[in-house]
């Protein structure tokens, strides 16, 4: 990509489409065309066309989509399949109506089946069932893995896939109801921290900014401490305990958000569906040739629990609700391709977790 190429960062206001943007900036990119909803709604597709029709961007990067942790997945099966195939659907499709020379569809680790061997290869994708929860959504990603190829194919475009592990970063969801294990972690345990101290102005700030299911910083003590339990922050006297979901035992691999959106830029410029269709290639037939990005390293949820807690400052006691779901056991990345064609992740979990939960507070 030249330095001041059209580039379309779709979903830019989202953890991943922020870091994109934060990503092409930092490596000198000078011209990023951006819509927010409900300027463009990504679902139509009169409104995406319209955009690509007047826009013409040269390059897409498509984060846009509906993303939540096992809560949000199980209650909101519907939305989750039926907005991120239309999503995609658009932009993928008016990508090669308007000449995009580029496109990179970014999914995510919850494609592969939920028993597949550790670490993912990316051969795996498809090879059996995949894991209930986020069974929706998943299928909803593969399918756009498969559109990729598919116009690739058939028109001749380079559109390429990339399935990220699990994303933390400056611009996470902290909504307790439908955030990611990470920012849920990062948030509970600062409030548990503040409840621990009666620290209540910092309890009400987070309140303010993000009011849970209506209570905000305005509410009383009571209700306050009353929304904090339904969601395992528990003030009992003067214990103060969390109560998570699960054993704790499953493992999980995380990537910082900035980290993954240089990974992008270097596959944009580095790496074409050509090349990827040589390396995966097997007689006639052209499949998994998406990118897996991670650190290829992971530890349990309990271990990730006190890694939050000990950086908050948190001294309560932790407890384990075996009757929630664990979901998928283990969910590590196989990254040798991707470090094969030259990246590699740097952050630690332990100093990105540092530096975010210091945004967090900020």
């Amino acid at each position: 990509m030249n330095k001041d190429a059209k580039i379309y960062v779709a979903g830019h206001t989202g953890l991943v489409g922020s870091a994109l943007m934060r990503g092409l900036v930092r490596h000198g990119y000078t011209n990023i065309v951006t819509r927010e909803f409900p300027g463009m709604d990504l679902q139509s597709q009169l409104e995406a066309e319209n955009f690509f029709r007047e826009e013409k961007p040269e390059y897409v990067f498509l984060a846009a989509a509906k993303v939540g942790g096992i809560m949000a997945n199980t209650t909101y099966r519907a939305d989750f399949i039926y907005e991120n195939i239309q999503i995609q659907n658009n932009m993928i499709h008016y990508s090669y109506k308007y000449g995009v020379k580029k496109l990179l569809f970014l999914g995510s680790s919850c494609i592969y089946p939920k028993n597949a061997p550790q670490p993912l290869k990316e051969e795996y994708l498809l090879t059996s069932e995949l894991e209930y929860t986020n069974e929706p959504y998943a299928i909803a990603k593969i399918a756009g893995i498969k559109m990729c190829e598919s116009y690739n194919i058939q028109y001749g475009t380079n559109f390429i896939s990339v399935m990220p592990t699990n994303m933390y970063g400056p611009g996470d969801n902290y909504n307790l109801e439908t955030s990611h294990v990470l920012p849920a972690l990062i948030r509970k345990f600062h409030l548990g921290k503040c409840l621990e101290a009666q620290d209540w102005d910092s309890i009400r700030s987070d309140l303010d900014k993000r009011p849970i299911e209506g209570i905000n910083g305005q509410h009383g003590e009571k209700e306050i401490l009353k929304s904090l339990a339904k969601y395992g922050i528990v003030a009992d006297n003067d214990t103060i305990s969390i109560s998570l979901w699960g054993s704790g035992d499953p493992m999980r691999e995380f990537l910082h958000s900035d980290e993954l959106a240089d990974a992008c830029v270097f596959l944009m410029n580095e790496t074409d569906f050509d090349h990827l269709v040589q390396i995966n290639k097997v007689k006639d037939e052209i499949r998994n040739t998406h990118i897996n990005i991670g650190t290829g390293v992971d530890q349990t949820i309990r271990e990730l629990a006190e890694i939050i807690s000990s950086t908050a400052g948190f001294e309560g006691s932790i407890l384990w609700d075996s009757s929630k779901p664990d979901g998928t056991m283990r969910k590590l990345m196989d990254v040798s391709k991707i470090n094969q064609l030259g990246w590699k992740a740097k952050v630690s979990i332990k100093e990105g977790i540092e530096k975010v939960y210091q945004q967090y507070i900020q």
